[in-house]
């Protein structure tokens, strides 16, 4: 199967190693998506749908989600299967748009590394991982790397993004909305609102693990894409 996975903000496809390796040893051909090029969540989407295959399962993670909600509102039919990790499914509320400006400052004045930092611990991490150096350090490497230029286009798009509460009840292939039960920053009951209003979805919420829950919970995060996968995709015509 043609499996298209999208990171969240700030993140590449170092977010889903470990599903990468498991799932392309089980023969699905993988395609990671690049969310640095563009300054609105339209963009991205067609930009990704332009390298696409034609019939594709999609999952995103985070902001990968909010991308993957635009995706299916422009190409529903290429989309067999669909995987809401860790997402929001909301326009983004004013205070944090203002929240965003002062960051946007911040990152222009040198101030990437120190927000990144400040954001790890108490809000990326549940608190099984909350201490862990390795995935503290790659999380921020992955940051660094992607840069300040990247960190304001997505976070205009995210600032700018349309609400997409609408489009759930449009979804009709099997999908799997999965989250950390410790996440703060796309807490579960905004999952289980896409899950109750999704005709198809399996509701997911994983113990011991935050906002990354792929980096978090590797092996249940990969077994639970494994069965939504295995699910039929003719079930939107049923």
């Amino acid at each position: 199967m043609n499996l298209v996975l999208l990171p969240g903000m700030m993140c590449d496809q170092r977010v889903w190693v470990e599903q990468c390796r498991a799932l392309e040893s089980d023969g699905h051909q993988i395609l990671c998506g690049d969310l640095r090029g563009a300054q609105s969540i339209l963009a991205l989407a067609q930009g990704i749908l332009s390298q696409c295959p034609a019939r594709f399962a999609l999952a995103g993670l985070s902001m990968g989600g909010i991308v993957a909600f635009e995706m299916w509102r422009l190409a529903p039919l290429r989309i067999t299967h669909l995987a809401l990790l860790d997402t929001n499914p909301h326009a983004e509320l004013a205070e944090r748009q203002a929240q965003r400006a002062g960051e946007i400052a911040a990152v222009r004045q040198g101030g990437l590394r120190e927000l990144v930092v400040s954001s790890l611990k108490p809000r990326y991490f549940g608190s099984l991982q909350r201490d862990n150096a390795v995935l503290r350090d790659l999380v921020t490497t992955m940051a660094m790397q992607l840069g300040a230029t990247v960190f304001e286009r997505q976070s205009t798009a995210l600032r700018d993004r349309c609400d997409s509460t609408a489009t759930l009840a449009t979804i009709n292939v099997p999908t799997l909305v999965l989250c950390g039960k410790e996440d703060e920053l796309c807490p579960p009951r905004y999952h289980q609102l896409m899950a109750e209003r999704i005709a198809l979805a399996d509701l997911v919420v994983l113990a011991e693990s935050g906002h990354l829950p792929t980096m978090e919970r590797p092996d249940a995060t990969t077994l639970e894409l494994r069965r939504w996968l295995a699910r039929n995709a003719e079930a939107r015509y049923s």
